[in-house]
Order: C-alpha cells, then sequence, then structure tokens
C-alpha cells in the first residue's frame, strides 16, 4: 500500500518585517542588564578551552533562550525568529552556544553557580523579589532525580524518585536545589547543584546549606531564616553547618531508638489537640475529629558523634492510626498513634514551629 499524492506541507513565515515573536524578553533582559548579568559573567566564568570564549554574550543568550522557552540547544534559534536581531545584539547560533556549554568543566559549572547567586542578590535589592524577607524567610532544602534517556550522559546513574507516591528507580542525574520564600513571597530559587544520579541525598548537603544561607542573607534575609529539609538531610553535618552559618535548622527527624525513646517520654497531658488538615469538623461534638495532636520535649541528636552532639526541640505530631481500626467488630482496647518528628531550634513557639515545617 502506498499513497498517490503527496503530503500536505504547511510552511509558516513572517509577513511582516516588524512582528516580534518574544517582545516579552525585552523588559525582562533589560532588567538583567541592569542586575549586571553580563559584568558578573565575565568576571567569574572563564572556561580555559578554545570554545568557552565571550562568556558575557552567550551566557546572556542562554538566559534568554530558557526564559523564551527553549529547552534544547536547537530551540535557542528561536531568539533569531522574526525581528530579534533588531532589539537584541549578539545572538548567537544555537550551534555555538552548545560548543560554549560542552566546553564546561565541573569548575566552570561552580563558577556560573557563583553568577547565579550574585545576580539573584543585586535582583532583590532592586525589585521586590522577596517581601517580608526583613522579618521571617524560609529556606527549602530538597534534592530530585531526574531521568535522562542518553547512554553516555555523563553521571547519569539509578538513583531513587517518587512517582505518583510510589519510590522506583530511576537513570538520570540527582540535583540539589534550595528554595528562599517568605510568608508573603512565592518560593525563588536560591542555588542548584548538579550531581551523579546515584548520589544520596545528603551527599554535600553541609556546604550546600552554608552556601544557600549565605545567598538567603545576601538577598536581603536579615531576620529570621529557617532552613528546612526532609529526613533524609537529618544529620550532625546538615544542621551543624546551618547554625554555623547563622540561621534556624528545621528537619524531620529519622524514627531511631532514640527518637522512639524520647517520644515515649512524652506525658498524655502534654499532647495539644491540632486543627490537622484531613480533620473532618463534627458539628455535634463540636471538634475536630481527626485525632492529631502535637507536644515538643527536649532532645540531644548524633550524641554518637563526638564533638557534634546537638540540643534542640523535638516537635511531635501524632496522628491515630486509622487503618489498623478497619474492619474491627469493637472498639480498640488502646489506640495506636502514628508520629512524625521535627528536630527543630526555631524561635517560634511549638504550634507555629510544627505548622511551618509541615
Amino acid at each position: 500500500m502506498r499513497l498517490l499524492h503527496d503530503l500536505a506541507k504547511i510552511h509558516a513565515t513572517f509577513d511582516d518585517p516588524n512582528l516580534v515573536s518574544r517582545a516579552g524578553l525585552v523588559p525582562v533582559m533589560a532588567l538583567a542588564q541592569r542586575a549586571g548579568l553580563a559584568g558578573l559573567a565575565g568576571e567569574h566564568v572563564q572556561a580555559a578551552r578554545r570554545c568557552g570564549v565571550n562568556a558575557p554574550v552567550k551566557v546572556g543568550c542562554l538566559v534568554a533562550g530558557m526564559i523564551g522557552g527553549a529547552d534544547s540547544i536547537d530551540d535557542m534559534d528561536l531568539l533569531r525568529h522574526g525581528t530579534m536581531p533588531v532589539l537584541f545584539g549578539g545572538v548567537r547560533a544555537p550551534s555555538t552556544l552548545g560548543s560554549f556549554l560542552r566546553s564546561f568543566t565541573w569548575g566552570n559549572v561552580l563558577q556560573l553557580e557563583k553568577v547565579s547567586r550574585l545576580l539573584l542578590a543585586e535582583l532583590a535589592r532592586r525589585t521586590p523579589l522577596l517581601p517580608g524577607k526583613d522579618a521571617v524567610a524560609f529556606l527549602d532544602i530538597d534534592s530530585m532525580q531526574k531521568r535522562v534517556y542518553g547512554h553516555q550522559k555523563q553521571g547519569a546513574a539509578f538513583g531513587h524518585t517518587k512517582i505518583q507516591g510510589k519510590s522506583l528507580l530511576v537513570r538520570g542525574l540527582n540535583a540539589l536545589a534550595a528554595t528562599i520564600s517568605t510568608p508573603l513571597a512565592a518560593p525563588v530559587i536560591a542555588t542548584t547543584r548538579l550531581r551523579g544520579g546515584s548520589a544520596a541525598s545528603c551527599r554535600g548537603a553541609a556546604s550546600f546549606a552554608t552556601a544557600a544561607v549565605h545567598t538567603a542573607r545576601a538577598a536581603g534575609c536579615g531576620g529570621t531564616l529557617v532552613a528546612r529539609a526532609d529526613s533524609a538531610f537529618y544529620s550532625a553535618a546538615f544542621t551543624g553547618a546551618v547554625r554555623a552559618a547563622g540561621a534556624f535548622f528545621s528537619v524531620t527527624v529519622q524514627m531511631n531508638p532514640h527518637v522512639r525513646a524520647a517520644i515515649a517520654g512524652i506525658g498524655e497531658t502534654a499532647w495539644t489537640p491540632i486543627n490537622y488538615p484531613r480533620a473532618i469538623w463534627d458539628d455535634r461534638l463540636r471538634c475536630w475529629i481527626s485525632d492529631a495532636e502535637v507536644a515538643e520535649t527536649q532532645y540531644t541528636a548524633f550524641t554518637s558523634k563526638k564533638g557534634q552532639a546537638i540540643t534542640a526541640r523535638l516537635i511531635v505530631r501524632r496522628v491515630k492510626d486509622l487503618n489498623r481500626q478497619a474492619g474491627r467488630g469493637q472498639d480498640e482496647l488502646f489506640p495506636v498513634w502514628r508520629y512524625h518528628a521535627v528536630f527543630t531550634d526555631s524561635p517560634f513557639v511549638m504550634l507555629q514551629a510544627e505548622a511551618q515545617h509541615r
């Protein structure tokens, strides 16, 4: 079977010489220019290979392309569509930008990360990027596994990630990311670090947390700064680094025997009921029936690490385990609870500290 005629071909062109495909880049790149993007790239990015020259222009092109929606080297050609070259000077071809990126070493990546941190600080000074940063700010640190498909992709390896609530092994690269937010501002990426796909979440987390805290301070977060992380970052190195950098920490605790013993020592009168997000309001009883409660106790963690023990608050949330009650025809003899603990030295009161970490 074969077609007896050619397939229809559609070709779109600009029929007006004044059309601009990405006019929104004008104010964005004007702000980047005022914030000194080109100067920072020229000062700090120094690739030794032959194609690594002219960093100020090429870094600006890459930033503009990503803002315009490019997700591959070929897509960088959007900067040359229509009359874009009339609005912007120094536009480079996609092949030139690709050669520039391939000339990067690990040291050049760190240089580019420094440019990003310095640019963020300058943007925060020039724009209301983080309203409320002078009072309270939060620094959220997490890792993520991003799938890649090239068989020769450098650093690609299998690592754990969650997809639709299930933990799966995915071949890809692992990245650390830190975002800054305030009660009045949406999260802003503070710093990132790309690692091999098999890297554990906590690998290099201490130095990364130190850099993230310094970035937040440089961005104007001069008030209370709390670094939040999940249980993968529960370590003496991470919490010690956050405290040494001048911030507070709030880290989900791994439920080891020492933590369970500390929770078991909390008296029944110390638990305070809370309005849990999944609670149901009972109009007849006039109360929340989620059975969620919060208590706190002093706890010294990492005692096995000589000279690294840290004493702070252990804030525990307990929720009645409803799954174990399902199918029973009689009342249970005693309640069964699920515990979620947070290790923190934040200055907030118990309920506020628990709610802000959650």
